[in-house]
């Protein structure tokens, strides 16, 4: 786990693919999008360039209130985000904080591991779907 709590994934996708193909796994597993910010047309509005870069806020509230419950101060990371963007080489990645990391971050107890384990599992399961090549566009 990166000191930040950052995780990227490169996406085999062009952007809006990959953005699509996230918000798609979200909805299909019940989980909430809050909001997508798009920092691009933010910038665009105020005449600045910025290569594709939107923000996804989303999160379950079955899963994130345990974390919250354990310690309330975990509602700052939560609900969870995850960043899809283009960088200077026109590669996509998705980066996303780590549950593990929120979790280490606020001294949450052992109580919390099982609904740390399974937001892991699920979100690492989302960005794989999001970002992988499928074997039926490999060809």
């Amino acid at each position: 786990m990166p000191d930040n709590g950052l995780i990227t994934q490169q996406s085999a996708h062009d952007f809006a693919t990959t953005l699509e193909r996230f918000v798609t796994a979200l909805e299909s597993r019940d989980v909430h999008i809050f909001m997508q910010v798009d920092h691009a047309a933010g910038a665009a509005s105020v005449n600045r360039p910025l290569r594709p870069t939107t923000l996804v806020i989303f999160g379950n509230p079955a899963a994130g209130t345990a974390l919250m419950q354990a310690k309330q101060e975990a509602g700052i990371d939560l609900p969870l985000k995850a960043l899809v963007w283009e960088d200077a080489d026109g590669s996509v990645k998705l980066t996303y904080n780590d549950p593990a990391w929120v979790a280490t971050r606020h001294g949450l107890s052992h109580d919390t591991d099982l609904a740390v384990v399974g937001l892991t599992a699920v979100l690492s399961a989302i960005v794989r779907h999001a970002t992988e090549e499928t074997r039926s566009s490999a060809r």
